[in-house]
C-alpha cells in the first residue's frame, strides 16, 4: 500500500469496478422505467383516439406487440410507433388526428422490405381492413423487425 493512500491498488480497482457497476444498474433502471413510460403513452395516446382510428390503432398495436416482441413501443411524432434499439421501425398515423382521409401504417427506413426489383411500399393505408389484410401487415411487421 502506498504511504499516501488509505486504499491498495486492489482496492482502488475494486471501488472503480464498483462504481461502474452502479452506473450501469442506475442507466439500465432508467431505460426500463422510460421504456415503460414510452409503453404508458403509446397506449394513453390510442385510448385518446376518436372512434375508427383507436380500433384501427389497438389492432395495430396488438399486432405489433404479438409477432414482434423485441419492438418496443414509443411516440414517434405524436403517433404511436414501434422501435428498435430507440430507433422506429414502423408506425401508426391517425387520418382523423391528421385530418386525412384515411389512417395509415407506414415502414422507415430502418424496415428492411427491400424487394429485389427495387419497389416496395413504405405506408399502407387503412380504411376497414379484413383479416387477409390484417395477415399481410403482420407478416411485413415480423419481416420488418427480423434483425
Amino acid at each position: 500500500m502506498d504511504e499516501d493512500s488509505t486504499l491498495s491498488k486492489q482496492e482502488r480497482t475494486a471501488v472503480k469496478e464498483r462504481a461502474a457497476e452502479l452506473k450501469k444498474q442506475a442507466r439500465n433502471s432508467r431505460a426500463k422505467d422510460k421504456a415503460a413510460a414510452d409503453a404508458e403513452d403509446v397506449r394513453a395516446k390510442i385510448a385518446g383516439m376518436p372512434d375508427g382510428d383507436r380500433e384501427l390503432a389497438q389492432r395495430v398495436h396488438d399486432i405489433v406487440t404479438d409477432v414482434a416482441p423485441a419492438l418496443q413501443p414509443k411516440l414517434y411524432y405524436g403517433q404511436p410507433g414501434y422501435a428498435r434499439n430507440g430507433k422506429v421501425v414502423c408506425f401508426f398515423r391517425s387520418g382523423q388526428q391528421d385530418k386525412e382521409r384515411y389512417s395509415t401504417f407506414g415502414f422507415s427506413a430502418q424496415a428492411d422490405l427491400d424487394e429485389p426489383d427495387g419497389v416496395w411500399a413504405t405506408s399502407y393505408a387503412l380504411t376497414d381492413p379484413g383479416e387477409k389484410a390484417w395477415d399481410h401487415l403482420a407478416a411485413l411487421i415480423r419481416r420488418a423487425a427480423q434483425e
